[in-house]
């Protein structure tokens, strides 16, 4: 490798020195990239956000009292759902009914279940703490760094709190010379019935579940509960506290008889460990070597303070959410709604892009080990998936119930998307990049290639059927139109590319003969629908008609990576006049996420601008002030006709991966360095941000120059790494835990 001058021996290492300082600063977030309110939070859905993947808690209140939310993932109501189990449960009948007209009858067998409040996802209740009158309000605030949130009061009180990162407990430290009240409150299970399920965004109340009241205890130091679920399902959850000289620690646990043990024991059991140790104990040990460790994995730096800010939010909750060994990201992870009623839209597994798109951050973020709860679910649970298959569909192979339960059943909702033939085509997208990422080839051979074979399997038996139905989420809602007799470009674009990557992943095992079937099933299926100017349509001459929240008929360009603008003029042409078919449509009809996927899919475009502004109208316009995603436009601005506010997180993890897309990209081969930032963006870099091929990647721009430029091999292998003011393509070899730094200066590298 040879250099052009570049100064004395000294001053290159000096700079070296001064970047390894910088790496080190940049990986730890900032205080202003925190939360920060000087008034009170009187909502749950804006509160302080707390968890450690099984368990989370939402603080918020003023100190008469604070509340403390609980919730924990593998809280579930299982109820089987009756017509799901009848003879009439087949597509062929649901083929048979739609074809002659009988929308009513597939509603009732297909949809109505979802009306009813079980399956659900279901809270855990609250914690109130009341201080003195004298504790007035002055400030709520959230240290992302740290994982810790708290509210200070005018006198000198505070509360401080966080989920710890190595146990499920809860660790609350309450600074006051005062006796504080502390109680411990139940969900409202039991009761009167005052809002019966009619559908829709939220099923009703939670006394709708028809449990008995729960069993409370509770002596001078601790209050605690046992909630009976139904089939035989229970949960209890234990708070106990302990005076010291500045006040009281406080410390909760959630255990369910999902666990080995009785749930009561399992909760007071660790609560009590958690007090013998204390609060300052478990979160300077414990908790924080996790949290520097995580955010050790990457960082980046960009100069428009909001879009920083909210990756830094992004992060900060996905790590929160996701934890291998716990469930992965539900509709709202470990933050249910606390608020009387029953979850938006139950809480469930929505895979018609929900859990998608909030796990498209976890790869280039490098946090490949988070990602793995999601992967391990999907695993775990694909026998459901395998019966729901012969069940319903009654052919062999794997697909994926749409709306799913925490065991992968179907729990229903519109007919269209729920009983999609592609759903496990695209959760089969996530097994594929978690191999393209990490370069494990045990993974590769044992889970990624045979999820991705059962899926090609199912697809090459549904696409032989003589009569079928496809759809494109979340075109035409519930409709009976919302079903197509042809090939949609999101069914199709999920075909191609799975009997793609399947003949990819059957080679690199040097399995041919399944490769070339593979192929052959690839070969069967038609191009891509466009129409005269190019644009992508959502059928064979049906064009997008207006104004949709769901780009689901772009799934070639992203996530999917068929069409790319270097792949030829033609490509570049579709990918332009597509996008820009959106924008001439406008966005009343969008959500939040939307305005994420967006940014991703103008980043594969190479404009940067257009990603830019619409993480900035996602953040600014479609996020609470605490950032939690709330679907619908809260400005008034008129951003889109949506105005409710239903807290949902994959818009905020598609926000995150949409500037890393902006920062990196490595889907086709090549590594590409700042690929998609916007020309007013001079000073920008990033940490370890990982790519395709097991590389991360380190660069900065200053001033508008490229000034470093770090890659390192996790697995060893060559990489092809393009960036700004290259003149082409540079190539290196590199062996495994190798460092290379490419400056700008470097010559292009032939082998090592």
């Amino acid at each position: 490798m040879s250099h052009a001058h570049s100064g004395s021996a000294f001053g290159r290492s000096r700079l070296l020195v001064s970047l390894c300082f910088a790496t080190s600063l940049l990986a730890q977030p900032r205080p202003e990239h925190g939360l920060h309110f000087t008034t009170p939070v009187t909502t749950w859905d804006e509160a302080i956000p707390l968890g450690n993947g099984i368990m989370g808690a939402l603080v918020w209140g003023d100190g008469r009292p604070v509340r403390i939310s609980l919730d924990r993932a593998d809280l579930w109501d299982l109820r089987a759902v009756p017509e799901f189990h009848s003879p009439e449960y087949t597509f062929q009948n649901v083929l048979k009914l739609h074809r002659a007209g009988h929308h009513d009858e597939l509603k009732k067998l297909l949809e109505a279940p979802y009306n009813r409040p079980a399956p659900t996802k279901i809270p855990a209740g609250r914690i109130e703490i009341t201080l003195s009158p004298e504790a007035r309000f002055t400030a709520t605030s959230l240290d992302v760094a740290n994982a810790e949130g708290r509210i200070d009061f005018a006198n000198g009180d505070s509360i401080r709190a966080f989920v710890n990162a190595a146990s499920p407990t809860g660790l609350v430290e309450i600074s006051s010379q005062s006796q504080p009240q502390i109680k411990l409150l139940p969900p409202p299970f039991s009761g009167q019935v005052d809002n019966p399920a009619k559908g829709g965004i939220s099923p009703g109340d939670l006394s709708q579940l028809g449990y008995p009241a729960p069993q409370v205890i509770s002596e001078d130091d601790f209050q605690a509960y046992t909630q009976q679920g139904a089939e035989g399902f229970r949960f209890a959850v234990h708070v106990g506290w302990r005076k010291h000289r500045a006040g009281y620690t406080l410390a909760w646990s959630i255990a369910s008889s999902l666990e080995q043990g009785d749930p009561a024991q399992l909760a007071r059991s660790r609560v009590d460990a958690a007090l013998r140790r204390g609060y300052t104990t478990i979160r300077t040990k414990d908790h924080a070597a996790w949290w520097r460790n995580f955010w050790a994995q990457s960082s980046v730096r960009v100069p428009n303070p909001t879009i920083e800010r909210m990756w830094y939010l992004e992060t900060y909750k996905f790590g929160s959410a996701s934890r291998r060994g716990a469930p992965p990201i539900t509709l709202q992870a470990v933050w249910t709604a606390d608020n009387g009623q029953l979850p938006p839209w139950k809480g469930d597994y929505h895979h018609d892009l929900n859990t998608q798109l909030s796990y498209w951050p976890s790869y280039s973020a490098n946090h490949l080990e988070e990602q793995l709860a999601y992967l391990d679910w999907l695993w775990k649970t694909r026998d459901s998936g395998f019966a729901w298959t012969r069940q319903f569909f009654q052919l062999p192979g794997l697909n994926i119930p749409m709306t799913a339960d925490l065991n992968g059943n179907q729990i229903g909702g519109w007919r269209q998307y729920t009983h999609s033939a592609t759903t496990a085509a695209w959760l089969a997208h996530h097994f594929y990049l978690h191999w393209r990422y990490s370069q494990d080839r045990d993974f590769l051979r044992d889970r990624a290639y045979p999820y991705l074979k059962a899926a090609a399997e199912f697809l090459e038996a549904y696409n032989a059927l003589p009569d079928r139905l496809f759809s494109s989420p979340e075109i035409n809602d519930n409709k009976p139109n919302a079903w197509f007799d042809e090939f949609t470009n999101y069914d199709l674009a999920l075909n191609r590319w799975l009997f793609t990557a399947a003949a990819e992943l059957a080679t690199e095992l040097n399995r041919p003969d399944e490769a070339k079937r593979w192929r052959g099933q690839l070969a069967k299926l038609p191009s891509f629908f466009t129409d005269s100017a190019n644009r992508l349509l959502v059928a064979p001459n049906y064009p997008l008609a207006a104004s949709h929240r769901h780009f689901s008929h772009l799934m070639a360009i992203h996530p999917l990576g068929l069409l790319d603008v270097d792949d030829s003029p033609q490509s570049a042409e579709i990918i332009h006049a597509s996008l820009a078919e959106l924008e001439r449509l406008g966005s009343s009809a969008w959500t939040g996420y939307s305005f994420s996927w967006l940014a991703s899919l103008a980043a594969r475009a190479r404009d940067g601008a257009k990603a830019e502004r619409a993480l900035e109208l996602f953040t600014t316009a479609f996020c609470l002030r605490n950032s939690f995603h709330c679907n619908g436009d809260q400005t008034g601005k008129g951003y889109s006709n949506f105005t409710y506010r239903p807290f949902t997180l994959e818009g905020n993890f598609a926000a995150a991966a949409g500037l890393q897309e902006m920062l990196l990209q490595s889907h086709r081969g090549t590594i590409r360095v700042f690929p998609a930032i916007p020309d007013s963006w001079k000073t920008v870099s990033f940490t370890n941000l990982r790519t395709e091929g097991a590389f991360l990647l380190s660069a900065t721009l200053e001033n508008g120059r490229l000034s470093w430029l770090e890659i390192t091999s996790t697995k060893g292998g060559r990489a092809r790494i393009t960036y700004p003011g290259a003149p082409k393509p540079v190539e290196v070899e590199l062996r495994p835990g190798q460092k290379r730094s490419l400056l700008p200066e470097t010559t292009p590298l032939q082998g090592g």
